[in-house]
């Protein structure tokens, strides 16, 4: 593993200024690295690591769901994992962690409005839009421990467009920043902070077993929840129907002609 670089100042000096609630382990920062989640999960697996926080300016190898690359170029973004234990919830653990990715996206839209006046909205299961553009992606990977199996962690990774940057041409049409949807320039390392401590905020729900403060807020900021038109994959061929929300375990209701399909999993795709 490359070298862990000096946390910058400016970072350190917003997130000292916020409550991080059990986001309290070490904060590792890389000037660049392959993927932040790949370190967290590394310290995971080292031990119970949970709220340790780890920051990079450039990611290499940044990744979202199902493999997707997650173009993170240097100083234009945030990337972001933080070592999570939603099995420590005093109700339903299992439902904690289902909730888990659904809570975060609450939180980085929550943060990004108290820091900068932009009110994103969500995406199931893990995208935080401006319009039909997106903003943010995130990424939830279990940790398995050593001598067990079972999974004791989870890294919840998020890349959020900070800066205008010249994004591919497959992306450019799909993507957008707070700078460009501002018109004006944006701390990274106030956003960073503010995205951070909401994230505490929600965790503390999680793990409270608040789950309907959390899909209430969810369903708020998540208008194509309902009444959008979606097609899907299954090993009988392919699926359309229409959006009819979520259930309390954050899966996907979709109307369909047999009647109303839950989606957990897999690949959705939206007109």
């Amino acid at each position: 593993m490359q070298t862990a670089n000096p946390l910058p100042a400016d970072f350190a000096a917003a997130l000292g200024r916020v409550p991080l609630g059990r986001l309290t382990g070490p904060v590792v920062y890389y000037a660049e690295i392959g993927s932040t989640n790949d370190v967290a999960a590394t310290l995971a697996a080292e031990g119970n690591r949970e709220g340790s926080i780890v920051i990079a300016d450039l990611q290499t190898a940044g990744r979202g769901r199902r493999g997707h690359r997650w173009f993170s170029p240097q100083g234009a973004g945030l990337y972001v994992s933080v070592v999570l234990a939603p099995r420590l919830a005093t109700e339903r653990p299992d439902r904690a962690t289902a909730l888990l990715t659904l809570t975060a996206g609450v939180a980085i839209a929550e943060g990004v409005q108290d820091a900068t006046g932009l009110a994103p909205t969500i995406k199931w299961p893990n995208d935080v839009l401006v319009g039909r553009r997106k903003l943010a992606g995130i990424l939830a990977e279990g940790v398995h421990g050593h001598a067990s199996a079972a999974v004791h962690s989870v890294v919840l990774g998020f890349g959020l467009n900070v800066l205008s940057a010249a994004y591919p041409t497959d992306l450019a049409d799909r993507v957008t920043s707070l700078e460009s949807e501002l018109g004006r320039s944006v701390d990274r390392a106030h956003v960073c902070a503010a995205t951070l401590s909401a994230l505490a905020t929600r965790y503390d729900d999680l793990l409270a077993a608040r789950y309907d403060a959390i899909l209430d807020a969810w369903r708020a900021r998540a208008p194509r929840a309902r009444h959008a038109r979606v097609h899907w994959d299954t090993p009988g061929g392919p699926q359309a129907g229409t959006t009819v929300g979520i259930d309390d375990d954050g899966a996907l209701l979709v109307k369909t002609g047999r009647g109303v399909e839950r989606i957990v999993s897999g690949e959705v795709r939206w007109e």
